[in-house]
């Protein structure tokens, strides 16, 4: 196995042209545990650590920029404030240790339907910043990014640079099951954001279907249904609850039924639905 570490951006452009096969590592959270168990066995590693800037976040033009190196506990301490969604996955990710190495990053090339970042993202309408040293950069939409199960659509020569997200202009949630509080693999996992001025709301399923994905025919139901000064109808909820589970196309496996997992997405989705409205309503009343 061949160790790449170049020391800037260009150099990892370039390492990564001349070795497409080179699988890009900054936290080894995910690549050197399969490495360890045997799952896979690259050709070459890309290590990036020494690249500063991709641990850096900036606000530009009003959307943040973050950095495919920020570690989640950057994200929950310094960004949690403008991005609560995201902040709330992060911290149900691994432990305090995990956390200060794995990045959003990270979670976006291994392409885990069970990946806590992926719903977030999803709900919040992240673009993923792809750069190649011969293509240029490429603004790819999260809802485009997932291809398949741990599958994406990063080109071979390609890297992630950053994720660029709006701050929240509404209430965000993260809800997640597992077969314990902490330190779990998602057995299912939901995200909502709400976007007042755009009077829309988003939605991101995880480790419910090969890939994350949004309930796109949910978020149409609100747009249509919801009156945004009034408070919540029992029927609204329970249909929103039932198209989310709609969207879902689980399997069964150790973690859990396909049945349970839809049951588990629609409860989620009514409960985060739920606070985010509470919010959103506090919001207009304060």
């Amino acid at each position: 196995m061949d160790f790449l570490r170049p020391t800037t951006w260009a150099e990892a452009l370039a390492a990564k042209a001349d070795r497409p096969d080179a699988v890009p590592i900054q936290g080894g959270t995910d690549v050197m545990v399969e490495i360890n168990f045997g799952v896979r066995r690259p050709a070459a590693l890309l290590d990036l650590t020494r690249i500063a800037e991709l641990a850096t976040w900036t606000n530009q033009d009003g959307r943040l920029r973050i950095g495919a190196a920020v570690p989640y506990s950057v994200i929950i301490d310094r960004l949690g404030g403008e991005l609560p969604g995201l902040a709330q996955a992060a911290r149900t990710v691994g432990s305090p240790q995990i956390r200060n190495r794995g990045s959003v990053g990270g979670n976006l090339g291994a392409a885990s339907p069970a990946g806590d970042s992926h719903p977030p993202l999803l709900a919040a309408g992240a673009l993923v910043e792809a750069e190649s040293r011969d293509g240029g950069v490429r603004m790819i939409p999260a809802d485009a990014f997932y291809t398949g199960v741990k599958r994406h659509a990063l080109r071979p020569d390609e890297l992630i640079r950053a994720v660029h997200l709006a701050p929240a202009t509404g209430p965000q949630y993260f809800s997640k099951v597992g077969t314990r509080n902490a330190m779990v693999i998602a057995v299912c996992s939901f995200a909502i954001a709400l976007h007042p001025g755009e009077r829309r709301v988003g939605t991101g399923l995880g480790s419910a279907a090969p890939t994350p994905r949004r309930a796109l025919e949910a978020e149409e139901f609100l747009v249509k249904e919801l009156d945004w000064a009034a408070p919540l109808a029992p029927a609204l909820l329970d249909r929103f609850g039932e198209l989310c589970a709609a969207a879902a196309s689980p399997i069964d496996d150790v973690r859990g039924s396909a049945a349970y997992r839809r049951h588990a997405v629609a409860v989620m989705a009514r409960r985060t639905l739920a606070w985010a409205w509470r919010d959103h309503l506090g919001r207009r009343a304060a």
